[in-house]
């Protein structure tokens, strides 16, 4: 697809009200052509779901972004803008990456509500998120590509992850004057994982804003080892399964070489045909397959291994002051494995700060991390 070509059939799917915000900006309705990373497509209030209770401005925004080939993408995400008045230079920014929902569009937190299938995950986030935009922060969180918007979300992408979380701040900015272009990606769990690879890259897709730091919170990594580990029938392995979906639909969206239905036992199917319109929770209802008869016995795995460990973030050289915080009561991404990834990355050059804390599950080092993360936070804006 041509770039042009590209860029109309974004701003068409505006126009025509194709995503969940279908309010076009004039700029986008006068000049199809003219549409950029991070142009602000549309936006309308939002008064509920995923609005932030501190917030003096909660927006509903679709924005252009680029697919992992460069590609026009619409993404859509949140904006929270504080009640207090902006400081000197504007607000400073938190891009916050969210933790695994699923690929299906019903996952994207845009679209959140009470009893809501990703509601479980996302309320205690937005409690943490409230936190931050209380405090005098514009929050902006993005749904990432294919999630409430046109085609398939590439879970675990690093690149893909990274330009929409880069480009939501642009777009914010392009929506209220008064969010700063000083801004910080925080994430956590898959978001954790992109906030590693927006670290490496983001300041340079966005040169015009400054980009003051990063945080990962139990950030997936181990990606590389991911088939393998499945195979080889791991006691225990079972807890884990409600993630592979995900990671193979992920991975045939950024490569359709990649086929689950290929790779997969017949006792593993219902998990992929769970993951297409369900959310993790749903996911995790489905029966679990026995340890190691996940993949079929003569399943070529080396595509998808190999395509994992193009996403996996120990290989990422930061470029941006870098928090990792993980939890010793962690069943989804192991301190060990952290432990692994932080000394790798370390060795490898990267200047960290690594935070531990005793016993706080997946999803609450969200929680028992984030006065650290904001002493990071603010510690860097003081400098």
């Amino acid at each position: 697809m041509s770039s042009r070509a590209g860029i109309g059939a974004v701003a068409a799917l505006v126009i025509l009200g194709g995503t969940a915000c279908s309010t076009a900006t004039s700029e986008t309705a006068a000049d199809p052509a003219a549409l950029r990373p991070g142009q602000l497509l549309s936006s309308r209030a939002v008064a509920d779901g995923p609005a932030l209770p501190s917030a003096g401005r909660n927006e509903i925004i679709t924005y252009a972004s680029q697919d992992g080939n460069g590609d026009p993408v619409v993404v859509s995400g949140t904006v929270s803008i504080p009640r207090t008045p902006a400081p000197e230079g504007g607000y400073p920014v938190i891009s916050w990456a969210h933790g695994t929902t699923g690929v299906a569009d019903a996952c994207a937190p845009s679209t959140d509500f009470v009893g809501g299938p990703a509601h479980g995950y996302l309320s205690g986030v937005n409690a943490s998120l409230d936190d931050w935009v209380a405090k005098g922060y514009a929050v902006v969180s993005t749904d990432y590509q294919g999630l409430g918007t046109p085609g398939i979300h590439p879970y675990i992408n690093g690149d893909t992850e990274t330009n929409a979380v880069v480009d939501i701040v642009r777009a914010a900015g392009a929506m209220d004057p008064a969010v700063g272009p000083t801004w910080f990606v925080i994430g956590h769990s898959q978001g954790g994982q992109a906030a590693l690879f927006t670290a490496a890259q983001g300041g340079e897709r966005a040169p015009e804003l400054h980009l003051g730091g990063a945080v990962a919170i139990a950030p997936g990594n181990g990606l590389d080892q991911t088939p393998q580990y499945f195979r080889s029938g791991v006691p225990g392995i079972e807890a884990a399964e409600a993630f592979l979906p995900l990671i193979l639909l992920g991975a045939q969206a950024a490569d359709p070489a990649i086929d689950p239905s290929a790779l997969l036992t017949e006792q593993a199917q219902p998990l992929v045909t769970a993951a297409r319109t369900g959310c993790i929770d749903d996911i995790r209802k489905v029966p679990p397959v026995p340890a190691g008869q996940v993949f079929r016995p003569d399943a070529d795995l080396r595509p998808l291994t190999d395509y994992l460990a193009r996403q996996e973030p120990s290989r990422v050289h930061v470029q941006v002051p870098t928090l990792v915080a993980q939890s010793s009561g962690d069943l989804v991404v192991s301190k060990p494995s952290t432990d692994l990834m932080v000394k790798t990355l370390q060795d490898n050059g990267n200047e960290l700060t690594y935070r531990t804390y005793e016993g706080a599950d997946h999803r609450g080092t969200i929680g028992v991390s984030q006065k650290d993360a904001q002493d990071f936070v603010a510690g860097i804006l003081a400098r």
